[in-house]
């Protein structure tokens, strides 16, 4: 069973920073493609970026694109998502999600297999 643990969640000010952490507790992270997802109060689960198994492909939504980045450290079983110049519409809990079938992650939440608890992350204006 996978276990994945998401950190570095917090309030920040608009045009600020953070980096989201999410350690995999399985022993073959490198075969997991990654995503990114966050669900604000009242809405739904929405895609925000995914990653490859060796980091080669990467994408985004359109409301994020330019602005975060994911990335992944393979000897670290660990996925980030560093959010630059975030906004106060990022606002949310974001959730990391593993995707043991496929060599690239979706933008579906169907596609995954595991998720983590989720962090918070507050973007005041």
């Amino acid at each position: 069973q996978v276990q994945l643990v998401e950190s570095g969640g917090g309030l920040v000010q608009a045009g600020g920073s953070l980096r989201l952490s999410c350690a995999h507790s399985g022993r073959t992270f490198s075969s997991y493609a990654m995503g990114w997802f966050r669900q604000a109060p009242g809405m739904e689960r929405e895609f925000v970026a995914a990653i490859s198994w060796a980091g080669a492909s990467t994408w985004y939504s359109d409301s994020v694109k330019g602005r975060f980045t994911i990335s992944r450290d393979n000897a670290k079983n660990t996925v980030y998502l560093q959010m630059n110049s975030l906004k106060p519409e990022d606002t949310a809990v974001y959730y990391c999600a593993a995707d043991r079938t496929r060599a690239v992650g979706g933008v579906d939440s169907y596609q995954y297999d595991y998720w983590g608890q989720g962090t918070q992350v507050t973007v005041s204006s």
